[in-house]
């Protein structure tokens, strides 16, 4: 009896798939959960520990590298193999496993701070150079395994540990960041969501390329209900669907359209009539439509927020294209002289 995967076979065309039913049992470790009570990485770790086994991936093909913060101890709590490694340096570590293993399944876990601040250098590279990994970025808009300072999304004005009179900082929009760096695919989903969860994570680790999913988690502690107004059914939250025309609100009744000077915004539907309304395409090679979706997130008080898939695309994946010119071995004597002259140099001195 074979697992049935939902990965179709270009994500993961090189991944050995499990030839046993897996289950979430599985991908659970022996080791004890430590987050606070109620925090928002145990939704996204019970999502991803039920996600795995449908996946067919198997636990000895599945990587998952974390830098420093509280989503970063994921590694523990996942039976595969792993890697705790350094602060925001998660995304190189993780290029080199790309780049060495194209039959594993290699994951990122990282959070606001450590990807965005000390972090930011390797993770616009690895998104624009098209690795082939899957980024998960834990954003609770806050610090808090060091006891809630502010962080590069928290939203001016925020009193913090570090920001006693509020932060007068701008912040981050990680959405935003991964559509300029032109990264194959971008979402955002929600840690409470667990369905919407689920199926992104699916595309995520379905795209062969740098795949960056920005996950909403809550933080009881120093941030508690920082996303409270994107929850129950009057939120504002914004979906996104691939070729459906952007609504969103009780029954439809806003949409996204442009304005006369071709800038997004939300109006009623029945003031605008819903052909007028955007039609959402993930898959226009040009990012600039996502990016200007991106912009609609209410960065002060998370009043509303588009979720979903803002980017899919196809483009080689950097590892792949460096292990084709490694793999061409027609012009090898040619390289390895060209090794050796770049050693010698032009400037040499006999002793």
């Amino acid at each position: 009896m074979t697992a049935t995967p939902l990965v179709p076979a270009s994500g993961l065309a090189r991944v050995p798939l499990s030839v046993t039913p897996l289950t979430r049992k599985d991908f659970t470790s022996d080791q004890e959960v430590r987050w606070c009570p109620g925090c928002g990485d145990y939704a996204v770790l019970a999502t991803f520990q039920g996600l795995m086994p449908t996946l067919g991936i198997k636990r000895e093909n599945t990587v998952i590298v974390s830098g420093i913060g509280c989503s970063s101890r994921f590694p523990y709590y996942v039976d595969s193999y792993g890697m705790h490694s350094i602060h925001g340096r998660a995304p190189a570590i993780a290029t080199g496993v790309a780049m060495t293993r194209p039959d594993l399944a290699v994951w990122v876990v990282t959070g606001d701070g450590d990807a965005l601040s000390i972090g930011g250098n390797h993770l616009i590279h690895a998104l624009r150079r098209n690795v082939n990994i899957t980024i998960m970025l834990f954003n609770n808009r806050i610090y808090g395994l060091t006891k809630g300072q502010y962080s590069p999304t928290s939203e001016q004005g925020k009193v913090t540990k570090s920001t006693p009179a509020g932060s007068v900082d701008r912040p981050f929009n990680p959405v935003s960041l991964a559509l300029g760096a032109e990264a194959t695919f971008v979402a955002r989903t929600v840690d409470s969501h667990r369905a919407h969860l689920s199926k992104v994570l699916t595309a995520a680790i379905s795209h062969r390329g740098a795949s960056f999913v920005e996950i909403y988690q809550n933080c009881p502690i120093f941030n508690d209900g920082a996303f409270d107004a994107l929850k129950g059914a009057d939120s504002g939250l914004i979906p996104l669907r691939h070729g459906e025309p952007i609504v969103f609100g009780p029954d439809g009744s806003r949409g996204v359209v442009r304005d006369a000077g071709g800038h997004l915004q939300t109006a009623e539907v029945a003031e605008v009539g819903l052909e007028n309304v955007l039609v959402h395409d993930a898959h226009h090679d040009d990012p600039g439509q996502a990016f200007a979706i991106s912009r609609l997130t209410d960065l002060a008080g998370l009043q509303s927020s588009p979720i979903g898939i803002f980017r899919d695309v196809e483009r080689p994946a950097y590892d792949d294209l460096a292990r084709d010119q490694l793999s061409d071995v027609s012009d090898q004597p040619q390289r390895l002289a060209q090794l050796q002259d770049l050693v010698a140099g032009t400037d040499t001195w006999q002793v």
